[in-house]
């Protein structure tokens, strides 16, 4: 996630700080001290943030080490203002394996939950709990509620919460996954509608819980419908077969003119020796910019070795272009180019099939929906 910094690691995984984050500690830290009139205040309220932080990243660690279980790796999790986002490389397809993973975060909140309130019971007896706290206990009391809470909060059946996961998957085990995942996100956008009209009468922060949950099912859903519709076709399905290949020795000139004669952006470059790259468009713009048009594209290209094969599944290697960050890659049979596999064409692809059976198209650009 852009803007954030790394803190470190815990069990291999990233543990990252949106800046945003900075902007919560220090709203907490000012409204203390305008409360209560102190810096101690302060520094007390920032402390309880940071420590209900740390239950968020532990939550999300519970996540992430059960998903590993399962061969899904989690690259890392970023803390922000409404949480924490563990970023996985995918979902499990197996409902049961999705079902442990999304109901090991409040699991975790349930532990903490339950250590601090058999630790304040032997300290201090059932009052500490059950009465007003008192300044000795209170941290440690509220710290308990907010982790009821938060479990509270995440097995609610609405995505991108965990409840909405743990209600696809049990859905998943007698229907199908897309429909089993349509209705999981028209009850988390209908409870969205409901935090939003809350969010006028009680708190404003309910008013954004609204518009994460609300883009958080839709987004959801239009993933799964992608691979969904995607299931079961290979690169050789859906790859341009049409195309022109450049030499490292064509002019910039001429590239420019290949690139205003059709609708290709992005050209493979091949030499004696085989394949050696891609020229984009902006390889283009900057090269003429720094070269000129009569220099090669020799020094212009992208130099890369990523490539497919016809027999690849398109989920996979649509997963592999978003990871890179790419719009084009390179079809390759027995060392030659056969074909190039581009986001246009599967957007294409996907259109055709949608059409074919009936329904309407995702409008989402391919490059803003994880694949799966």
């Amino acid at each position: 996630m852009k803007w954030s910094w790394e803190l470190g690691r815990i069990a291999g995984i990233r543990i990252r700080m949106h800046w945003t984050f900075l902007l919560l500690l220090a709203w907490v830290a000012f409204s203390y001290a305008a409360a209560d009139g102190g810096w101690i205040a302060a520094a007390r309220g920032v402390g309880f943030i940071l420590a209900v932080f740390g239950c968020v990243v532990l939550h999300e660690l519970g996540h992430a080490v059960t998903a590993r279980r399962y061969g899904v790796t989690t690259e890392d999790i970023t803390l922000l203002p409404i949480g924490g986002v563990a970023r996985m490389q995918r979902m499990p397809t197996e409902p049961m394996h999705e079902f442990w993973i999304a109901i090991a975060g409040p699991a975790v909140n349930v532990v903490i939950a339950a250590v601090l309130f058999a630790g304040l019971f032997a300290a201090y007896g059932l009052g500490a709990v059950t009465t007003e706290p008192s300044f000795s206990t209170s941290f440690f009391v509220n710290l308990m509620w907010v982790n009821v809470a938060l479990v509270l909060f995440n097995v609610l059946p609405a995505f991108p919460m965990d409840g909405g996961r743990i209600l696809r998957a049990l859905l998943a085990t007698r229907m199908d996954y897309r429909q089993a995942t349509n209705i999981a996100a028209s009850l988390g956008q209908m409870m969205a509608i409901l935090f939003g009209v809350a969010g006028f009468f009680v708190n404003p922060l309910l008013l954004f819980i609204a518009l994460f949950v609300y883009m958080g099912a839709e987004a959801e859903a239009q993933t799964v419908d992608l691979r969904e519709t995607l299931r079961d076709v290979v690169v050789g399905d859906a790859m341009l077969t049409r195309f022109e290949i450049l030499h490292p020795e064509t002019t910039i000139q001429q590239a420019i003119d290949q690139l205003l004669a059709g609708s290709q952006h992005e050209f493979p470059v091949v030499d004696e020796t085989g394949y050696r790259g891609l020229l984009r468009r902006e390889d283009l713009a900057g090269g003429l910019k720094q070269y000129g048009a009569a220099a090669s594209i020799r020094d212009v290209f992208t130099v890369t070795t990523e490539t497919c094969r016809e027999s690849d599944r398109l989920n996979d290697t649509l997963e592999r272009m978003q990871q890179l960050g790419c719009q084009t890659l390179p079809v390759l049979r027995d060392g030659q180019i056969v074909g190039l596999v581009t986001l246009d064409n599967i957007a294409e692809l996907i259109m055709v099939r949608h059409a074919t059976q009936g329904r309407q198209a995702s409008t989402a650009p391919l490059d803003t929906v994880q694949a799966a």
